[in-house]
């Protein structure tokens, strides 16, 4: 029987996914789902073979049921007008009720199992009247979810600063930690105004080249060393990492650009990178936490996930 990877809900979580009997999918063909949340509508990624399960962690499963039909669409459609009354019936019943806290988005699970309410509340906030309020307003299960600034990018977002969708919303499952070591390495501007996202955090784009700069970096003597060259004994003042080159000072006080590959022996070793190692840099994590962020954004809001019961005599 073959399994799938299976996209689906608004978070885009991913999960791996069996099929009935022995259907078999392409990249792409939307498809009806049961999952561990109810009846979902999903899309349908690659085979789950052992390499696309190798860079999974802990993946949800689920069965593919059907591929989605002209039917699934229009209800689809349906639910989206319906979601739009039910977020503004949210808005009043938090309101009213003077929580602190905001709606960022409501999800009604295709199946009608649940609706799952997201929301940005700096403290923890006690939704049980909440909960019981809209669980008689609309009569399904209820389901309240605190997420961070980065996941309400995901949601909310549409196009970054490089004039394409943001990455947590297209190609991103899981939204790596970005640190200012990551911008300073790739040489980019510092002002936080130029390598925030749209969720004001770091932008997610840093981590893309990081491991590649890295890697480069290890064949370049680091900054303050005393080499020698064809020409004589220098001293490393820059690195142009993806260039492979050398900014050098030679001994007749001279400064000129080198190939990596024209030192002929590092005498000693600069400081300046071992020190840079041993301080840990400030990271903004890949979910919301309680951790430091960089310099000029506020710390991201703590996640976690609350289930309630559905509606009275459910």
């Amino acid at each position: 029987m073959p399994k799938y990877i299976v996209r689906h809900g608004v978070m885009r979580q991913l999960g791996v996914f069996a099929t009935r009997g022995r259907h078999t999918y392409g990249r792409g063909v939307q498809v009806v789902a049961r999952t561990s949340r109810g009846l979902e509508l999903g899309e349908v990624l690659c085979e789950a073979t052992e390499h696309a399960l190798a860079s999974m962690k802990n993946p949800k499963t689920g069965q593919i049921l059907r591929e989605q039909t002209h039917d699934d669409q229009g209800e689809l459609r349906r639910l989206l007008e319906q979601e739009q009354e039910e977020y503004k019936i949210c808005g009043e019943r938090i309101a009213q009720l003077g929580l602190d806290m905001r709606l960022v988005d409501i999800e009604h699970v295709y199946g009608g199992e649940r609706i799952i309410v997201y929301y940005l509340a700096e403290e923890r906030i006690d939704f049980r009247e909440l909960v019981k309020t809209l669980a008689a307003d609309f009569q399904t299960r209820i389901e309240m979810s605190q997420i961070g600034v980065r996941d309400e990018a995901k949601l909310l977002a549409d196009y970054g600063d490089c004039g394409k969708p943001v990455c947590c919303n297209t190609h991103l499952s899981e939204m790596p930690p970005v640190s200012m070591r990551m911008a300073k390495l790739q040489k980019a501007t510092l002002d936080p105004n130029k390598i925030s996202g749209r969720c004001g955090r770091l932008k997610c784009c840093l981590r893309y080249e990081y491991d590649t700069y890295q890697e480069l970096q290890k064949d370049l003597p680091p900054v303050g060393s005393e080499i020698i060259t064809g020409e004589g004994k220098a001293k490393v003042l820059a690195q142009e990492i993806l260039a492979s080159k050398l900014l050098i000072q030679t001994e007749d006080m001279r400064r000129v650009m080198i190939d990596g590959s024209d030192v002929l022996t590092v005498l000693k070793r600069g400081s300046r990178q071992k020190a840079r190692s041993t301080n840990k840099s400030v990271e903004t994590p890949a979910g919301p936490s309680r951790k430091s962020a960089p310099p000029g954004h506020p710390p991201p809001e703590k996640s976690s996930r609350h289930k309630d019961a559905g509606p009275p005599g459910g």
